[in-house]
């Protein structure tokens, strides 16, 4: 299984990390919308489970939830996803879920089962730092990284005990509030990137809010490691439900369009 270590060796370049939401707007599609973004260039693949209450997530993703949901999926389902990704190529996959789903699947099979689906690491959005050790334990010893999120009102002290306990990527919160595309990037990237860089070795990546590709080359030039976009992607997924050519279309030409801005910085 290719590691986060290798990618983000492999390039002199940050990585672009795709989320898509598993199943939507059905299993079909959405694997084909997955295999659209590696072969246009994603460097690792960031994939959430759908959930009832998504706190964390904007009324885009909110909506991609439920079209999936709606349609049936599973963890089964998502196993079954993820596997079938990995053959098509062996590229880094992370989770961003809720914990509520991982709870009732039970949390030492959920790590076991899907580390060897194929999943790298495990980001549980709802999950505070504090209770890490519900994971942290259950994941190292299924071979899954852990990753948490670092936001820009986090103390000095808060982003110490956070780094402590991550062992893929820090995921960089860009803004306050929930995801969802902006026409401008927080000024806050900047100084949290720069803080970041002082106090952990481990690779920086900045969502939430990133929707074109002079945010992207912002971001890097801020010095982040990787750039993930999510609301931006589903968005097209969303306008284009009745017209499947034209939405793998415009998602190929929108992670090219990233690709081409993270290479010029």
């Amino acid at each position: 299984m290719k590691t986060y270590k290798e990618v983000f060796c492999e390039t002199d370049k940050a990585t672009l990390i795709p989320f898509f939401v598993i199943g939507d707007p059905d299993m079909e599609t959405s694997f084909e919308i997955v295999k659209t973004a590696i072969d246009a260039g994603a460097d690792i693949l960031e994939l959430g489970i759908p959930f009832s209450d998504p706190i964390a997530d904007g009324p885009t993703i909110q909506k991609a939830d439920i079209r999936s949901l709606r349609n049936g999926m599973s963890m089964a389902k998502a196993i079954e996803f993820i596997k079938r990704v990995k053959e098509y190529k062996d590229i880094p996959i992370g989770l961003l879920m809720y914990y509520n789903l991982m709870y009732q699947y039970g949390i030492e099979k959920f790590c076991k089962d899907f580390h060897q689906a194929g999943v790298n690491s495990v980001l549980v959005a709802d999950l505070n730092v504090d209770d890490a050790e519900e994971i942290q334990g259950p994941a190292k010893a299924a071979g899954l990284d852990t990753v948490f999120m670092v936001t820009p009102n986090c103390s000095d002290e808060r982003i110490a005990k956070i780094t402590e306990k991550i062992s893929g990527f820090v995921y960089t919160v860009s803004l306050l509030g929930v995801t969802g595309g902006r026409e401008k990037l927080s000024d806050k990237v900047r100084p949290l990137v720069a803080k970041l860089k002082t106090m952990t070795d481990v690779p920086i990546c900045v969502g939430f809010g990133i929707s074109k590709g002079q945010h992207a080359a912002d971001v890097v030039k801020a010095g982040a490691d990787g750039v993930i976009v999510g609301s931006a992607l589903i968005k097209l997924i969303e306008a284009n439900l009745e017209n499947k050519e034209k939405m793998l279309s415009e998602i190929s030409e929108f992670i090219t369009e990233m690709k081409e801005a993270i290479a010029g910085v």
